[in-house]
């Protein structure tokens, strides 16, 4: 394959990173990393001063598709949601997205949010950050029509939800950075890259 050199890859598949990234006048390819999620978070063991799986898996994507724009820098992000010490995966189908909401519903979760910039097999910058979200206790009226309109849509989410859309009102409470929510801490984001020349100052 022939080099090509770009000055910033976003190592995601995710529809709401890459549009968030853009609206703010990022310059950037799209080349989704496919790398064994399940495979990091068997193998991810915590422990103190240790960043958190979000930013284990943003490294391991950012890393994963280096090799494919040398030069470059490449972007890796992922989210994770914690809720009463249980992590949660994204639903395969709507059942499960069903299961998951009702087990959210009245409680109070985690999302975190890293992101990993990586040239060349170096990592240069890692980042994230916490959200705590109340989801407040919809009727089961409420969560058949919610799925029912939103359908297919929330399954891209770490939480079955949109927060920008229609799964707002799944909440009573937010604490924490919006751009976060959606998956990507944009400010920090947009930061480093001024630093890095990828975007005017």
């Amino acid at each position: 394959m022939s080099e090509i050199h770009h000055q910033l890859c976003l190592a995601s598949a995710s529809i709401v990173r890459a549009r968030l990234l853009r609206a703010a006048g990022g310059d950037f390819v799209t080349d989704p990393a496919d790398i064994d999620e399940a495979c990091v978070k068997n193998t991810y063991k915590p422990y103190p001063d240790k960043p958190p799986l979000a930013a284990a898996l943003a490294e391991q994507k950012a890393l994963h598709v280096t090799a494919r724009w040398p030069h470059s820098l490449v972007l890796g992000a992922d989210q994770t949601l914690v809720c009463d010490g249980q992590a949660f995966d994204k639903p395969d189908n709507l059942e499960a997205a069903r299961e998951m909401l009702s087990y959210l519903r009245g409680r109070r979760h985690t999302l975190t949010a890293a992101v990993c910039v990586v040239r060349d097999q170096e990592t240069l910058w890692q980042y994230h950050a916490e959200a705590t979200l109340e989801m407040r206790a919809f009727s089961d009226r409420f969560l058949d029509e919610y799925l029912a309109q939103a359908g297919e849509r929330e399954l891209s989410g770490v939480g079955a939800y949109r927060l920008e859309d229609k799964g707002v009102q799944l909440f009573s409470a937010v604490e924490g950075d919006y751009f976060t929510i959606l998956g990507l801490p944009l400010i920090p984001v947009l930061n480093f890259m001024r630093c890095e020349g990828v975007m005017a100052t």
